[in-house]
């Protein structure tokens, strides 16, 4: 059969029941769109945070209380023989390699500027965050660097606790209060907006040694380490363990890369993605369960026509050829149907709400696209089968 005869068959059949067709291709679309979409959102989100977690850059190492024996987040503050403090931070700083070190320690307190009052993150960081994080002053400067121990009451504020604080733009040189204790104003950062759980433009960035007296703590949160492009990583972890062991007396802290948490945060991601598009994958058993249904119904309402094909001498191949031609085609024209659709539903939930990131990969929609043909001629095969294997006087006889 030439295969001119052999597509206009194929198309003729499916436009003679176009109901048929359609709520078959229907079924398809769906289960495609559900995939694509979801997935569109799963990577969107994985992007997201992904891009979140290294807009710090790669070369960080960060250093927390408490041993992780098991996979898990560090046991904390609480959990550790004896935690970390400042002075573990400064005999950090002497390793050679190391760039600079952020001390850590987060708390929440009341700020108060005049009649305006607010409930804020209080960050208690060391003077190198704009070096280490990369995130610059957007006027004024950053804490200086005093005495570790003993510190000004100097404060930095977020550039939204700026605006809600100092409506009238002027808060340098200005006094605040940060859980009573008077501070004075000498920079606000520029946007930085939600990062890692927090939200730095609604921060208050004082020195660390104030908010270990401010929070009545003995120990810091975590040690960030900024390390240069061209140091080894593995030798420099190393050499922090050593250090901070010969000060301990054991291993009482976990240390971890900014490679490690992007890679453990990508797997998790990875793995949510692929679980939120087998959920989508649903819709498309039920495609194909309708695909199989509707060839079934076909091939018993167009015995008398198998029987003439094959005694016109259509060979059971070509017979084959047809049915399973006809379910690839309707699998085919629902999943590019419903690519268009979860693509652009994907594009206008982002357009609806901007903060939900969505991202389709071209791999995807090649593979949606493969799997509705291939739904479509593994659905076909048993009623292609059936057909072909029609006796041709006994399909005549069905007329």
């Amino acid at each position: 059969m030439r295969v001119a005869d052999y597509l206009r068959l194929v198309v003729g059949s499916m436009r003679s029941h176009r109901l048929r067709t359609g709520l078959t291709a229907l079924g398809i679309a769906v289960g495609i769109a559900a995939v694509v979409l979801l997935t569109s959102i799963g990577f969107g989100v994985q992007a997201f945070v992904l891009g979140e977690f290294s807009q710090f850059g790669t070369t960080i190492l960060a250093v927390n209380p408490g041993r992780v024996t098991t996979h898990g987040a560090p046991l904390g503050l609480y959990g550790s023989a004896r935690p970390l403090t400042l002075d573990d931070a400064m005999a950090i700083e002497t390793i050679p390699g190391v760039e600079a070190i952020v001390p850590i320690l987060s708390g929440n307190a009341e700020v108060e500027a005049g009649p305006r009052r607010r409930r804020a993150r209080v960050l208690g960081v060391g003077p190198a965050v704009p070096q280490v994080f990369r995130f610059e002053a957007r006027s004024g400067r950053f804490l200086p660097p005093d005495d570790l121990h003993q510190p000004r009451a100097l404060a930095v504020l977020g550039s939204e606790l700026r605006d809600e604080l100092f409506p009238d733009g002027r808060p340098l040189g200005r006094r605040i209060r940060i859980g009573g204790e008077r501070y004075r104003v000498i920079g606000t950062m520029e946007d930085k907006g939600e990062t890692v759980g927090f939200d730095l433009d609604e921060c208050v960035f004082i020195p660390t040694a104030r908010a270990l007296e401010l929070f009545n703590r003995d120990g810091l949160m975590e040690i960030d380490i900024l390390y240069g492009p061209e140091a080894d990583a593995e030798a420099l972890v190393a050499a922090v363990k050593r250090r901070l062991v010969a000060r301990h007396g054991q291993e009482d802290f976990t240390i971890t890369t900014q490679e490690q948490m992007i890679e453990v945060m990508g797997r998790v991601l990875r793995a949510l993605t692929f679980a939120v598009a087998a959920l989508g994958g649903i819709s498309l058993v039920v495609g194909a369960v309708g695909i199989l249904t509707i060839m079934t119904i076909a091939v018993r309402e167009r015995t008398a026509e198998i029987g003439l094909l094959r005694a016109l001498g259509a060979r059971r191949g070509v017979v084959l050829a047809l049915f399973l031609g006809e379910a690839a085609a309707l699998a085919a024209a629902g999943g590019a149907a419903g690519l268009v659709v979860g693509v652009g539903g994907a594009q206008l939930l982002h357009a609806v709400f901007p903060a939900l990131p969505v991202w389709t990969p071209w791999p995807v929609v090649v593979l949606a696209q493969t799997m509705a043909a291939a739904i479509g001629l593994l659905a076909g095969v048993l009623p292609a089968r059936r057909a072909a294997r029609l006796d041709p006087v006994e399909a005549l006889r069905a007329e």
